[in-house]
């Protein structure tokens, strides 16, 4: 059977930067070994498989899959693929305005919203389907410094300290003081997520673009990404972070995360938080997308 499959690099308005995605079309009998498969194949970050929605007034169900394991809930795979199925099915329309999609994950119903300004890249964003939780204590400073190849008096600023977020997988947090220590931090030193267990997102507040409020990496070998170019689930877990430690004030902010960089894949994540007597009402994520390649699936 043939299926139809597009490649696209995500928070990023220009092709060969952002983080690479692939997306399967026509997905639906492929079982779950098949689609596990087929994400080895691709050996990206993340590959989407779109099947019809179980609910028909829904645009498309998704299921989510790193070259180790599925994931409930991901934040470029989210971006992307709403980038992708506006403009195939509404490429006329989507010039003129925006458009509401909704994707069914795993982790539930994901309401998205794309666009395509004139003279601009494809974009997407979406309200974050869960609000971030606290999961777990995290590591001492002592020991992520030691699994990241950092000195402790790397670990930490201002009045940040590790902690662990997850709206679908769990994230470890790890304020990182500078530029420099971002740097040297070692993604292959530990296996971060082995047998299920979190990633690390390094952030410091050390910036490379003057519109950066974080910068950012991300490292998850356990789940086959050893390191990753943008990481929107770990962005929007992030708020977590940022309501416990920078304490924004009522009203709407938007956080800008650079994150690749090291990669030679500059991403940037757009994080909106809308905060209401000091707690955190919802959060987006967003960016842009460009489509770089399409082709066939002989399976």
């Amino acid at each position: 059977m043939s299926r139809r499959f597009y490649t696209l690099d995500v928070f990023t308005d220009r092709a060969l930067a952002g983080n690479p995605l692939a997306v399967v079309l026509d997905a639906e009998g492929l079982d779950d070994a098949r689609m596990q498969a087929i994400a080895r194949e691709f050996n990206l970050s993340e590959t989407v498989f779109v099947t019809e929605p179980r609910n028909p007034v829904n645009t498309a169900a998704l299921r989510i899959f790193t070259a180790a394991r599925e994931l409930p809930f991901a934040g470029h795979p989210t971006v992307g693929t709403a980038v992708l199925l506006a403009d195939l099915r509404a490429r006329d329309l989507l010039a003129s305005q925006d458009l509401r999609v909704v994707l069914e994950e795993p982790i539930g119903e994901v309401v998205c919203v794309a666009r395509h300004r004139r003279g601009e890249a494809l974009a997407a964003y979406f309200t974050v389907p869960r609000l971030p939780a606290p999961a777990g204590e995290a590591p001492s400073a002592a020991t992520l410094a030691e699994g990241l190849g950092l000195d402790a008096a790397d670990i930490g600023f201002r009045n940040h300290l590790p902690s662990v977020w997850a709206i679908g997988a769990p994230h470890i947090f790890v304020p990182v003081a500078s530029l420099d220590a971002m740097a040297r931090a070692e993604p292959d030193k530990t296996r971060w997520g082995e047998n299920g267990g979190p990633s690390v997102f390094l952030y410091s507040p050390e910036v490379v673009q003057a519109e950066s409020n974080y910068h950012a990496r991300m490292f998850a070998g356990g789940w086959g990404v050893a390191e990753d170019p943008a990481t929107g689930s770990a962005a929007a877990s992030f708020a977590g972070a940022v309501m416990t430690f920078d304490k924004p004030q009522d009203g709407e902010h938007m956080i800008v995360i650079e994150q690749g960089f090291e990669m030679g894949r500059p991403s940037l994540i757009s994080l909106g938080l809308e905060v209401e007597g000091g707690v955190l009402r919802s959060a987006t994520i967003g960016g842009s997308a460009v489509i770089v390649s399409e082709g066939t699936l002989r399976l």
